[in-house]
């Protein structure tokens, strides 16, 4: 494992010799532009192992991305050697269906200490809940990013972490421009809770087995595949394409959803996301 080769798997190639914020926001967000959040070894016949010589096979050498307990150890691993105060925490995301945060905790990110203050790192949750740099942990301050404003609000030791929602325009739906998501959860959207405990990559062994396993989980459903541009966000779920510009007009993201064929996935994945497959998706 060699973290020259990390680096220009992410294109980066500026100073890295301070453990500081500026260096930390650069890699970031190099790393969230490169590596894509994806699911596809489920619906390809391969097995997810949750060991970090895997990870950085897959993801460094076969240019491949991975899901966020795969992107956010690896970056975990990265920011670790740099030399950074850094743990992994656990979250429990939010299912809008449900309205309810999941029972088990089944999300990864990181708590990073830089002169004193503690920033959120997590590059892994994809789509366009995903942050675009560092946040700092402090309860109730708006935090504008492009993708929108995040905000943690904090309750008895347990952090909660949303996104206040911008209107979609769909040229392709109607020329109305609306929410779209849940219906009824106003404009802001919870993404998920956590608390301050340190956990181990251990800890998520047992996750990483039962989500390959259990058919009730939205990664089993859906094959996912996001990235983060200069401008938005690129989804691929199933057969479903979607093209995403952050604030296109005042607080609008303009969004555009092409349905693909067979034949154009493979394109596709090539073309947005720089992903060749090994072995045959099936969406």
């Amino acid at each position: 494992m060699n973290i020259q080769e990390y680096f220009r798997r992410i294109s980066y190639n500026k100073p890295h010799k301070d453990a500081d914020l500026q260096t930390l926001t650069a890699i970031f967000q190099h790393h969230i532009q490169a590596i894509p959040f994806e699911n596809l070894s489920m619906h390809c016949g391969e097995t997810i192992e949750l060991d970090l010589q895997s990870i950085y096979n897959k993801i460094v050498r076969k240019k491949r991305g991975g899901w966020c307990l795969e992107s956010n150890y690896l970056l975990f691993w990265v920011l670790q050697e740099l030399g950074y105060d850094i743990c992994i925490l656990g979250a429990n995301s939010y299912e809008p269906a449900e309205r309810s945060y999941t029972a088990e905790m089944n999300h990864i990110l990181m708590k990073v200490v830089i002169q004193g203050n503690f920033y959120i790192v997590d590059a892994s949750f994809g789509g366009a809940y995903q942050m675009w740099q560092p946040l700092m942990l402090i309860s109730g301050k708006d935090q504008p990013q492009a993708p929108g404003i995040f905000r943690f609000m904090e309750d008895n030791g347990t952090w909660y972490f949303e996104k206040v929602k911008r209107k979609h325009y769909i040229p392709e739906q109607s020329d109305t421009p609306h929410f779209t998501d849940t219906p009824g959860l106003g404009n802001i959207r919870k993404i998920y809770r956590f608390t301050l405990e340190p956990r181990h990559i251990n800890d998520f062994q047992e996750l990483n087995l039962f989500l390959q396993v259990s058919p009730d989980n939205i990664l089993q459903k859906k094959s996912i595949c996001s990235l983060q541009t200069t401008e938005g966000v690129l989804a691929l779920v199933g057969w479903t394409f979607t093209e995403m510009k952050y604030n296109y007009t005042e607080d609008m993201d303009l969004v555009h959803i092409t349905t693909l064929t067979d034949e154009e996935l493979e394109k596709t994945l090539q073309d947005k996301f720089n992903i060749v497959l090994e072995n045959k998706l099936v969406p």
